[in-house]
């Protein structure tokens, strides 16, 4: 992969990290798109993997650190949740893998409602864990799934709106020159 592609493909990611210290509706963030076009267009799998996970770390450090500050006591490397958030990146490039061998309007929105689908799973999955909000039964695993619901939409509409604006640039930029072209 030409260095150029992989620096215009890890700034795509990063801005999308970075957006998510703009105002928006709870849970309509870019961390699903983000994860299925690192997976969709670099060719080295450990770097489709790594930089969603890094440019989150990064952008939480932002988040917790400057938005959420008055919720922690000093400064904070990882907040509650981490490893279900990070867990759910981590499958959600896997099946991006899958999903997006092929980029075409199909399966970037196949693989933006499978993002979706991922990150509530598992991180609700996380929250029943972790939280005493939740008894540790089979009842309680289902109460917190349906506690998470009302936020569930605004996970699928920010996938889909980050997936158009980041596939769709970087779509837009390969159309107008052939450095980007070839991974």
């Amino acid at each position: 992969m030409n260095k150029k592609r992989i620096y215009l493909l890890s700034g795509f990611i990063l801005v999308a990290a970075f957006s998510r210290i703009i105002p928006h509706p709870y849970n309509f963030a870019p961390i699903g798109a983000m994860s299925i076009f690192g997976a969709a267009y670099f060719s080295d799998k450990r770097l489709s993997l790594m930089l969603p996970l890094v440019a989150m770390f990064i952008s939480d450090l932002l988040v917790n650190n400057i938005l959420y500050a008055s919720f922690y006591e000093g400064f904070v490397w990882v907040s509650p949740g981490f490893w279900s958030v990070y867990g759910a990146i981590a499958l959600i490039v896997l099946a991006g893998w899958f999903i997006l061998k092929k980029v075409n309007t199909k399966t970037v929105i196949a693989g933006s409602l499978s993002a979706s689908i991922i990150f509530f799973l598992v991180t609700n999955f996380g929250v029943w864990l972790s939280s005493p909000t939740y008894p540790l039964t089979f009842g309680g695993l289902m109460t917190s799934y349906t506690m998470a619901i009302p936020f569930f939409h605004f996970t699928v509409l920010g996938d889909l709106f980050y997936s158009g604006v980041l596939f769709g640039a970087f779509e837009f930029v390969k159309s107008r020159n052939t450095v980007f072209q070839q991974g």
